[in-house]
């Protein structure tokens, strides 16, 4: 049998995936991607699902990290046809009784949303962004970067100070609740940033809850949350061409079966089809670690202190969403939703609270919480004039009933939640799709019962416990073997971090100080895994 040979495969043509193999090919490698799906982007797909004329993201929608991400600005994808739009406001929060908080880029009407809730909140959200503003740079490369962000980090604290800097830390260790009690003395403030910090799928009274929910806040302050003109699958389409620019070369329809690895060193690729594929000097995987790990490699070639760190990798809620075509605008009762781009809706602050404990409690909540998108008051090109695409998404329980019938009752529950808040809406549906967790992991395997995160985002599995205790970097146990899916530091959102940081790894393996880069981390995974240590716990 004829074996392909090339420098690099990444196994997986989801947004990681492919800014990996982009950053690979612009230094002159050449590099194969294999993706599973007879279409790539992964998460990040557009089809008109709904309706026809109607074009429905099929899972993420809006890119407020994309946008303001080094990784995706760096790549400079507006050469290869990607254009950024933005509603007229980022974001409502929809409150019982009609009214709503709003975050809009201009920062006075955002103040004046929240004063309308408790005096003085504008104020305090001004102080907020000026914080934002003074350390945007290197907070986003110290979040972002490969762990740990030496560089960045010493530029943050410079900006800081220490005293300032060791508050900062505290703030991140937050709950959204605590933060915002400290902060702001109305519910307007309190649940845009709460429900901010709900897209992690953390509750608000979570530790580290504060720091998801203050940064999406500020960056929606800062950038908005833009949307890819014509749906998000423009910036898959605006990846590959920047990829095939440089010379990479993808293969849809075309799985991964197998790791293939000789003395602890990962050797190439073994597809569907039995045919091989060796990887002159890396393999890079956005998938998800239990499948990386499990699947593709096999826990018996792994440490067993590792295998065993592995089985109690915790996966993110699962995810219900719904899309709509409707005729029409949605029929807001509250005043200031209809120009929003996002739309929270179904709780207020003690909601978001029952909501997160129903979730950790494993119970189907009585009540949704609900993340609403209108794609066409966002991007006018979703559908045609006069009408909106409209999609909502609430985080479940995982192992709950996932028959059509029970699935069905939920989405009634969606719409009943819906109808609450716009009198009206259900006449104005013209189409619908359901993506419940089978869906959705069958759109992409990554998304196993829906887990939009790549695995949870509460702070014992981030940093060096992500995905397992470990080095908190893409390098695996296998030498030129890199994890670069959203199970890796820094998790999910589509910003590409974890996708770049296995790609910049497998750059330092493959350069000058290459050996020695390797034999750094061999000997702190000798380290973390030696079964002679001290005990497992």
């Amino acid at each position: 049998m004829a074996v392909e040979s090339v420098d690099a495969v990444v196994v997986g043509a989801g947004p990681n995936g492919l800014v990996a193999a982009n950053l690979l090919a612009q230094e002159g490698w050449d590099v194969l991607v294999l993706e599973a799906a007879s279409e790539p982007g992964g998460a990040v797909r557009t089809a008109e699902i709904a309706a026809p004329g109607f074009r429905s993201d099929r899972c993420s929608a809006f890119y407020p990290l994309g946008a303001a991400s080094p990784v995706i600005r760096g790549l400079g994808l507006e050469a290869h046809g990607l254009r950024w739009r933005r509603a007229p406001d980022v974001l409502a929060h929809l409150l019982p009784g009609g009214r709503a908080a709003v975050l809009s880029q201009d920062l006075d009407r955002t103040a004046a949303s929240l004063d309308a809730f408790a005096a003085g909140d504008g104020d305090a959200w001004r102080a907020e962004f000026a914080t934002w503003r003074r350390l945007r740079e290197p907070l986003l490369e110290a979040l972002l970067r490969p762990f740990p962000p030496v560089r960045a980090g010493a530029r943050l604290l410079g900006a800081l100070g220490p005293g300032d800097a060791l508050r900062f830390v505290r703030t991140a260790a937050m709950s959204a609740r605590r933060l915002t009690d400290e902060r702001f003395a109305g519910e307007g403030a309190r649940v845009l940033l709460s429900g901010n910090a709900a897209h992690s799928g953390l509750g608000p009274d979570e530790s580290a809850s504060a720091l998801f929910g203050w940064l999406l806040s500020m960056i929606g302050q800062d950038t908005g949350f833009p949307v890819p003109e014509g749906g998000a699958g423009s910036l898959t389409t605006a990846l590959v061409a920047r990829l095939a620019a440089h010379g990479g070369r993808l293969h849809c329809d075309r799985p991964a079966a197998k790791i293939l690895h000789a003395r602890g060193v990962a050797v190439g690729v073994r597809d569907g089809a039995g045919e091989l594929i060796r990887a002159r000097r890396a393999v890079l995987a956005d998938v998800s670690a239990p499948h990386l790990y499990r699947d593709l490699v096999g826990t018996g070639h792994l440490p067993p202190r590792f295998a065993a760190d592995l089985d109690a990798f915790e996966w993110d809620p699962a995810t219900l969403k719904v899309d709509w075509a409707l005729s029409g605008p949605v029929p807001w009762r509250a005043e200031g939703a209809a120009g929003a781009g996002t739309v929270h809706l179904g709780a207020d602050l003690a909601g978001l609270s029952a909501h997160g404990a129903d979730l950790a409690a494993g119970r189907d909540p009585e009540a949704y919480f609900l993340l609403a998108g209108q794609m066409t008051t966002t991007d006018p090109t979703r559908s045609p004039a006069g009408t909106e695409t409209l999609w909502a998404y609430t985080r479940l329980p995982r192992g709950l009933d996932w028959s059509r019938d029970a699935l069905m009752r939920r989405v009634d529950l969606v719409e009943r939640t819906i109808e609450v808040h716009a009198p009206g809406f259900g006449d104005l549906v013209v189409g619908r799709a359901v993506s419940g967790p089978p869906e959705l992991e069958a759109l992409d395997r990554n998304l196993a019962e829906g887990a939009i995160n790549g695995g949870t985002a509460a702070i014992h599995q981030q940093l060096v416990f992500r995905p397992a205790v470990g080095l908190g970097r893409a390098d695996t146990v296998l030498d030129r073997l890199y994890l670069a899916g959203a199970s890796a530091h820094p998790g999910g959102a589509v910003h590409g971090a974890p996708g770049a940081n296995a790609a910049r790894a497998a750059l330092a393996r493959n350069g000058m100080a290459g050996a020695w880069y390797r034999a750094a981390v061999d000997r702190l995974h000798h380290w973390l895994y030696d079964e002679t240590g001290s005990g497992a716990t």
